[in-house]
């Protein structure tokens, strides 16, 4: 469930001032709810929605984008204990728009920029998670 918190996101994606600004937008979301982002990329203000399209606590989850500028965009979230600790893997799949040019943005930009954006936000979740600031999240939720 910590992998689904609003609260954790937004402070994982600070660097990029990324704040959930419709559907759900605080606490914990769940299986078919989404949340719209808004956050700095490339110098832009940009608009982001996802929908959370499968949900197996406490191994997996998908978002998948339903409102963008990417052509397609579908993350995948996996945990598994592995020797006494959690394990957490993402998967990324997206296209960019535009054809060809959208294709080399994707090889020259983007592939390197989201893989950079998802490591140092899998950063504050790892450290969240191995400490117990993630009973902070929970009780955001539950006071809701």
């Amino acid at each position: 469930m910590l992998a689904l918190s609003i609260d954790l996101h937004m402070q994982s994606t600070a660097g990029t001032r990324e704040r959930a600004v419709a559907g759900v937008t605080t606490g914990l979301i769940g299986n078919g709810e989404s949340v719209t982002w808004r956050g700095r990329h490339f110098g832009l203000m940009l608009q982001h929605t996802s929908k959370i399209t499968q949900y197996e606590p406490p191994t997996f989850f998908q978002d998948v984008m339903i409102a963008g500028l990417f052509k397609s965009f579908e993350h995948d979230h996996r945990f598994q204990e592995k020797n006494g600790e959690t394990v957490m893997k993402d998967e990324l799949r997206f296209s960019a728009p535009f054809g060809v040019l959208g294709l080399m943005a994707e090889r020259l930009v983007l592939r390197n920029y989201l893989t950079c954006f998802l490591l140092e936000r899998n950063k504050v979740v790892k450290q969240v998670a191995g400490s117990e600031m993630w009973r902070e999240y929970l009780s955001k939720s539950e006071s809701l």
